[in-house]
């Protein structure tokens, strides 16, 4: 049984990554357009698909279409990403480390598609980087932020960067918290990742306004923001079936 676990995730993620590499390239082509939004869900749903991964989704509050938001998430998985796209309402640009960009391809795509990469080391630079985004216009898009800053391998939350509530306050933009549960048990967030099909849960829950913030008091929303995302950790936990309940 292991053996054949072990062929499949290697020829799927074989798979997987050619399938990265071609739809960068026409990602690329397009730049930041409703096609490369298409073509981005797409792939999305693909890697999904792959990997076992069914997604189910969880919507507390329903949001407007036509706002941009900053979205705030944990990680646990290579599969937090595309279970996200799969789901979402707004087109996202993903708040990154800049070591993406040295993937062949992938890092032009992104930055082609608008996503932001920062030196994690350099928080001036940082806040630099997502303030020239929103002069250049989000054009609908939202921001996205893994408020831990890297992906956590117990089952509690990390502490939560101030990036993603320094932005909020600054602009004005509603904070969405989503929390996703069952993606470290279909792939590892370290190691060789072999693939275990199961369920996924996304949940998104009621938006925070960032206008009963000062900036001053930006501790606060970073507090605000975990405590949502923690909450809904729990409801996309309830989600999932016993076996697979515990594993963020």
């Amino acid at each position: 049984m292991i053996v054949l676990r072990f062929l499949r995730t290697v020829l799927g993620w074989a798979w997987i990554f050619g399938d990265t590499m071609i739809t960068a390239l026409r990602i690329g082509l397009f730049g930041e357009s409703e096609m490369a939004e298409r073509l981005l869900r797409g792939w999305a749903r693909r890697f999904l698909r792959v990997a076992g991964a069914q997604v189910i989704v969880r919507r507390d509050a329903e949001l407007d279409p036509n706002r941009s938001y900053i979205f705030v998430s944990n990680h646990t998985s290579y599969l937090d990403v595309p279970a996200i796209i799969s789901v979402a309402d707004h087109p996202l640009r993903f708040i990154a480390k800049q070591e993406l960009t040295y993937i062949p391809l992938f890092g032009w795509a992104a930055r082609r598609m608008g996503h932001v990469f920062i030196d994690r080391k350099d928080r001036r630079g940082a806040t630099k980087a997502i303030r020239e985004r929103f002069a250049r216009g989000l054009r609908g898009a939202s921001l996205f932020f893994f408020a831990e800053g890297t992906r956590a391998i117990g089952d509690e939350l990390l502490p939560f960067k101030k990036g993603a509530a320094v932005a909020a306050l600054e602009t004005g933009l509603d904070c969405v918290p989503i929390a996703v549960a069952g993606a470290r048990a279909v792939v590892r967030p370290k190691g060789f990742a072999l693939f275990r099909p199961g369920p996924v849960a996304v949940v998104f829950g009621a938006p925070i306004a960032a206008t009963g913030f000062a900036l001053e008091s930006r501790d606060q929303l970073v507090a605000a923001q975990r405590s949502a995302v923690e909450s809904a950790l729990q409801r996309a936990r309830a989600l999932l079936p016993s076996v697979t309940a515990p594993a963020g």
